[in-house]
């Protein structure tokens, strides 16, 4: 019983700190996985200690690694990798080799560590953080711009690096233990035998398994078959001596051309997030603030090492290799300066192996940690440095200016969206027209298009106005995508010319309360078309064509008269919301009206 509640309690404290810590990391931007390993912080043994032995989650956690891997695997189709061969086998490769070496070579130099603990140190190293990496280029949206890519690809490589990697650490650790080369040829063989089992498993018994199971249309055994394949494959690397992450890596890879690949990523995803959050807990649970305080100069400036071994070696290749500008390829090189997830898989299981003692895990994962933790710090030194320049708007020709066309009937101001509409249903009806944009691009495109009178000028400039002859105009439509660009247009067209009509693009409500205080008839950008999307709804509901135009037809007129009354007190809030509460209740009283009319109706012409 003892043991049940301190389960339900482990559970909750974990759950808690999650639920607290990583909303307020992801507020402050510093990404989900530093949240879950601060957490893991505070709640450890180093802080509050509400967790009093990190080991007894650490089997658990790690099959979030597990799940990770396997999705990794299910994504990396060979067509997909073909596409970015040049990047991810190139620009990777490059980088993992080039900072392992660097990174190895101070380790074995400088810290005089064993050649076999200095390989493992700089190949563990040189990997980045796969899902901080890439989240804080989502957060930035920076995901698609060149150096976003190139930093996918870099992380798929170290993904694919990290496999073999956690195959060689029994053979490095069996080394460091002076195992007798008899030894060494049958754990070579046992892994050789247990890949070709999953392989050929896989290959020919999974997509049968998968097609029977999907045939019975129960969710609960496709999801169980899901985690069975994992486990299953995770176990069997596991009983034969190396890591259980790259059994489910393999499992993932044969599956990724399977028709059932994404069913399984749905099914192993909401597993996967929620113990790698586990996994990073306990991580930082392990984390040895003991050390950092008894000496922190060490541990600062392993972390500095750390990021200034990979940092310069990461610009440089984004600069030479990948072709991005100053500021891209720095932004590359401090997103994938920090350490990674995978270090800390690799560095546990170095550990043991004997291939790192107690003090040195300490130090390589609260160096990871902080290097992580600084790594949102840097991106903002990054942005500081490189303010962003305003864009210079391209010198229009000297024919964009000059208005030779002949007195307009119809001014446009805006040729977006609205705008150019608008110029070729008068253009189609032989109606002339004068056309402004402050887009020098969109001048040439619809100039391109064919001889249209359309011309570089800003409508909020009354010379400009003056020469595109708006004095001569009737109609002057403003339609630009700025709502407050339209106001101000109005504003002053009306105050230079009153006795032209003015039509305004309006975004919302309060805009057209704005324009109809300037007597603009104000056309909301989204209104019609959204009563003609409501129009077909009704129809595939089951309405007549009739009755959904009715209906439409109806909601049309009663909003349009709700405008003008809420217009009487639009600068009044309490006010607009009772109208706007009133005019819900008669709309609901008038369709209720409109149905019974309608079923008296169909009695009547019941013979």
């Amino acid at each position: 019983m003892e043991h049940g509640d301190s389960f339900l309690q482990s559970g909750v404290v974990f759950l808690l700190a999650a639920v607290l810590v990583v909303p307020l990391a992801k507020r402050l931007q510093l990404g989900s996985v530093l949240g879950y390993l601060l957490a893991g912080v505070l709640i450890g043994p180093s802080v509050l200690g509400l967790i009093g032995d990190p080991q007894s989650v650490a089997q658990i956690s790690e099959l979030g690694v597990v799940l990770l891997l396997f999705i990794i695997g299910l994504e990396l189709s060979p067509r997909r990798l073909w596409v970015m061969r040049k990047s991810v086998f190139g620009v990777g490769l490059v980088q993992v080799l080039v900072s392992a070496l660097i990174i190895g070579g101070i380790a074995y130099t400088v810290f005089d560590q064993a050649w076999n603990s200095a390989v493992v140190l700089g190949l563990g190293l040189a990997l980045s953080s796969t899902a901080f990496g890439l989240q804080i280029l989502a957060e930035r949206k920076e995901l698609n711009k060149p150096h976003g890519r190139l930093a996918f690809a870099i992380l798929l490589f170290q993904d694919i690096a990290a496999i073999p990697l956690i195959a060689l650490i029994p053979m490095l650790g069996s080394a460091h233990q002076g195992t007798s080369a008899g030894d060494e040829v049958g754990q070579l063989a046992k892994i050789v035998i247990s890949i070709a089992i999953v392989v050929i498993g896989g290959r020919y018994l999974l997509r049968p398994v998968f097609r029977v199971v999907a045939k019975t249309g129960l969710r609960e055994v496709s999801t169980a078959t899901a985690l069975l394949v994992v486990l299953g494959t995770a176990w069997l690397m596991e009983l034969a001596g190396i890591s259980m992450a790259l059994g489910a890596f393999l499992a993932g890879l044969l599956l990724a051309d399977s028709e059932y690949r994404h069913e399984l990523e749905a099914q192993i995803e909401p597993f996967k997030g929620l113990l790698l959050g586990l996994f990073f807990m306990s991580v930082g649970m392990t984390a040895d603030f003991a050390l950092l305080m008894g000496e922190p100069w060490l541990v600062l400036g392993f972390t500095a090492i750390l990021i200034c071994a990979k940092l310069p070696l990461l610009y440089a290749v984004g600069r030479w290799m990948g072709e991005l500008d100053k500021r891209s390829a720095l932004s590359l090189a401090v997103v994938l300066a920090a350490g990674g997830e995978f270090a800390f898989v690799v560095f546990n299981m170095a550990h043991q192996h004997g291939l790192f003692s107690d003090r040195l895990l300490g130090l390589v994962v609260l160096s990871i940690t902080l290097s992580m933790a600084v790594t949102p710090l840097l991106l903002l030194a990054v942005g500081k440095l490189f303010k962003p320049q305003p864009v210079a708007e391209r010198e229009p020709p000297d024919e964009y200016r000059q208005f030779n066309a002949d007195a307009p009937r119809v001014v446009i101001a805006g040729m977006g969206r609205m705008g150019q509409i608008v110029a070729r249903v008068l253009r189609a009806q032989r109606v002339p027209f004068v056309a402004l944009d402050t887009s020098v691009e969109s001048v040439e495109q619809q100039r391109n298009l064919g001889s249209m009178s359309i011309f570089y000028g800003d409508p909020l400039r009354p010379e400009i106005l003056h020469a595109a002859h708006v004095d001569k105009a009737e109609l002057f439509i403003v339609a630009t995508d700025n709502p407050e660009t339209n106001i101000e247009t109005a504003r002053l067209v009306r105050k230079l010319y009153p006795h032209i009509k003015v039509i305004a693009r309006a975004r919302n409500r309060q805009h057209v309360h704005h324009l109809m205080d300037l007597e603009a008839t104000a056309v909301r950008e989204t209104f019609h078309s959204s009563l003609e999307m409501g129009r077909l709804i009704l129809l595939q509901l089951g309405l007549s064509k009739d009755q959904a135009e009715a209906r439409i037809r109806r909601f049309r007129h009663h909003d349009e008269e709700v405008l003008r009354q809420q217009h009487l007190v639009y600068n009044d809030a309490a006010a607009v919301i009772q109208t706007a509460r009133e005019a819900r209740m008669e709309l609901d009283r008038l369709f209720e009206a409109d149905v019974i009319e309608e079923r008296a109706a169909i009695r009547t012409d019941l013979p």
